[in-house]
């Protein structure tokens, strides 16, 4: 595990390895949320080290602009990662048209900002199924070929887990839930061979963080943090840094490097959190206070809409 987790933390030698090292080459790799930004990222940089991927997430046309430019053979399903049925499907199709999976990142994630008491009940709990539930879902579909493959599994969790973040409570519960689920799968399905990582991700410019300075909480916690820790990296740096820890088998993937430092220190961070988020939010007034954000950026809005549509259809009003 240490050797793992110190190869990951070498930049310039993980580019190299991750294009060039032959375990990736000729396999089959598939990553949920691929139709923009760190899963899309994360698709070119495994096919350019040689794999094929499955490209899964709920926009067909951004799913297919996304492979458009990827040098090896792709497939696009579009598929809600919240209905086992359709994931089951997926994974039939992946082992159909490329052959059985040896890489499964669960990436999909969606986030909803605002008071937990002002949020819509529905979109609370589509923000856990998403990001919880959906990872389940990926993990029992592709679990039968990653076991014929001795195959890795890779949860993209969060610093969300960390602490959680008021205004933020779906989304903290949901990765820290990821993380623990990955963490007791892992025991499960060590004895076939099958490897679980877990990617604990932090400030990335995805359209998700796109209104970040909209969020007083997220934007005074990002202040109080030291200068390298408030630095947004792109969504294809952390690719790189994922592809990595996936060419090893990391059991961890830390994005940026440094945050392997901060797991001894995680039972301070609920405390520093709360402490920076009752300050800031003792400044806002009560018409602040009820403002509730809704869903964030252009990947989660198009997963809503996509899910109030399906739910009105099969629930019509009377």
């Amino acid at each position: 595990m240490r050797r793992h987790v110190a190869v990951v933390e070498s930049e310039n030698r993980m580019h190299k390895d991750a294009v060039h090292d032959p375990p990736l080459r000729g396999r089959v790799a598939v990553v949920t949320g691929a139709a923009r930004g760190i899963g899309a990222a994360l698709a070119r940089r495994l096919s350019g080290a040689g794999m094929h991927v499955a490209l899964l997430g709920r926009e067909a046309r951004s799913l297919q602009d996304a492979a458009a430019s990827l040098p090896n053979s792709t497939l696009c399903i579009e598929a809600d990662v919240t209905d086992q049925d359709a994931l089951d499907r997926a994974a039939a199709q992946v082992a159909g048209r490329l052959g059985d999976a040896a890489v499964v990142v669960a990436n999909a994630g969606v986030a909803a900002g605002g008071p937990f008491r002002q949020t819509d009940a529905d979109l609370w709990r589509r923000v856990i199924d998403v990001n919880l539930i959906g990872a389940a879902n990926t993990a029992r579909a592709f679990l039968p070929q990653l076991s014929r493959t001795r195959g890795y599994y890779l949860q993209i969790a969060s610093t969300a887990a960390f602490g959680s973040a008021p205004m933020m409570s779906a989304y903290c519960a949901s990765k820290a839930g990821a993380e623990s689920f990955a963490r007791a799968l892992r025991g499960e399905v060590e004895p076939d061979a099958v490897a679980v990582g877990i990617a604990y991700v932090h400030w990335t410019g995805t359209d998700m963080i796109s209104g970040m300075d909209e969020h007083p909480v997220l934007r005074a916690l990002r202040a109080n943090q030291p200068w390298f820790a408030r630095r947004v990296h792109s969504p294809d740096q952390v690719a790189q840094w994922l592809t990595a820890g996936i060419v090893h088998r990391a059991l961890h993937i830390y994005a940026p490097p440094w945050l392997r430092w901060c797991q001894p220190l995680r039972p301070l961070f609920p405390t520093v959190v709360t402490r920076v988020a009752r300050r800031e939010l003792r400044r806002m007034n009560a018409d602040e206070l009820a403002v509730d954000l809704g869903v964030m950026g252009a990947g989660g809005r198009a997963d809503w809409d996509a899910y109030t549509t399906e739910t009105q259809r099969s629930h019509p009003p009377q």
